[in-house]
């Protein structure tokens, strides 16, 4: 990484005061890394880490930023948080993401991820001095209708599954503060969603994911079990994502009225490669697992993929792998950690030094 040089959005951010919901959580721990190397400080709020090993265990940021264990369903304790750091950008990352869990757990998944979202939005209100809230919902917020072009951000919201249709719900939640309430100092709450595709990169570990499945079956010698290894979704690495919403983040600080929406995240390219393909190109880095294929009854969206034109012509975002790119970094990732000669702290800070030196490359050298 160059030390003494930093992208315009790391810069604004720079020596701000940065509230985290979901700090333990996979996202939450790349954004962390991220932010603590540009000198951010930084105050997490989440509960603890749900897989072992954790990628937030095995960065070991304690020393780096403030961490408190607990609920955003807490609203007092939420509230108690976020008004004693009270920070000049939030950035929501708390949720229940997975699909196959909101079926067993409706109850709360709604809670989380709506009311969650609430009581975050309740506590930035009252905080003086706030310059930014993004707020991470999903692709999946879209009614999808398996059409074969990409989403855009004015498309209709829906949700046939209980994670999807909460997410559309909390993007309504949002949009009405947006527009009904006022922060602490009397401005328009700047707050924006950020929509995001399926992210990879390693120190995932979560249940019913492919590339967390995946290293599973390989560092056990086990069977690979796949859902709808046909289905489509637009790739990319967390760092992509990580990238938006720090980006977002600036411009909400420099333009709140321009940057107060939601914005898409997809793929640079626009392709969404089929399950099948991803675990192709994720053995040519590792090892291939045996396969097993499953009838699964519960129904996911087949075909999905966003149009992110928005964020690439305002925002200036433009990640620095493409889907290949990102696949080998994924597996190398696990390899490594696998293997033993770095820990997660050291491979995953490279990779961040990599992601950058990238983006400076273009600033530097523009096409």
């Amino acid at each position: 990484m160059r030390a003494t040089e930093f992208l315009a959005f790391e810069a604004a951010l720079r020596g701000k005061r940065v509230f985290v919901t979901g700090h333990t959580g996979f996202t939450g721990s790349w954004a962390c890394s991220w932010l603590a190397q540009i000198g951010v400080d930084i105050c997490g709020f989440s509960l603890a880490p749900e897989t072992s090993p954790s990628l937030w265990e095995e960065l070991a940021l304690q020393g780096s930023m403030q961490s408190i264990i607990g609920d955003i369903c807490n609203r007092e304790a939420l509230n108690t948080a976020v008004l004693a750091f009270a920070p000049q950008v939030i950035l929501h990352l708390a949720a229940q993401p997975l699909v196959r869990r909101s079926y067993r757990e409706p109850f709360e998944t709604f809670n989380t991820n709506v009311m969650g979202t609430l009581n975050v939005l309740e506590a930035a209100r009252s905080v003086p001095g706030l310059e930014a809230i993004v707020c991470v919902t999903t692709d999946k917020v879209y009614e999808n209708k398996e059409w074969p072009w990409p989403y855009r951000e004015n498309d209709s919201l829906g949700g046939k599954d209980p994670y999807s249709a909460s997410k559309s719900a909390t993007e309504m939640v949002i949009q009405s503060y947006q527009y009904a309430f006022q922060t602490a100092d009397g401005h328009a709450l700047p707050v924006a969603t950020a929509r995001g595709g399926n992210i990879i990169g390693g120190g995932d570990w979560s249940e019913d994911r492919l590339v967390p499945d995946f290293v599973r079956a390989v560092a056990s010698g086990s069977a690979l079990t796949l859902r709808y290894p046909d289905a489509t979704r637009p790739w990319q690495h967390v760092l992509a994502l990580v990238q938006g919403y720090l980006m977002l983040a600036a411009k909400l600080m420099d333009s709140p009225k321009a940057a107060a929406r939601s914005w898409n995240l997809g793929p640079a390219d626009g392709r969404a490669l089929t399950v099948r393909a991803v675990l192709e190109s994720l053995s040519k880095t590792w090892t291939r697992p045996n396969l097993e294929y499953l009838d699964n009854p519960v129904k996911e969206a087949q075909l999905l993929a966003l149009d992110s034109t928005l964020a690439r012509d305002v925002l200036g975002w433009s990640p620095a792998w493409d889907v290949e790119e990102t696949i080998e970094r994924t597996a190398a990732w696990y390899r490594d950690f696998y293997v033993g000669e770095h820990g997660a702290a050291v491979i995953t800070a490279a990779q961040i030094s990599a992601w950058r030196d990238t983006l400076l490359e273009r600033k530097h050298h523009p096409a």
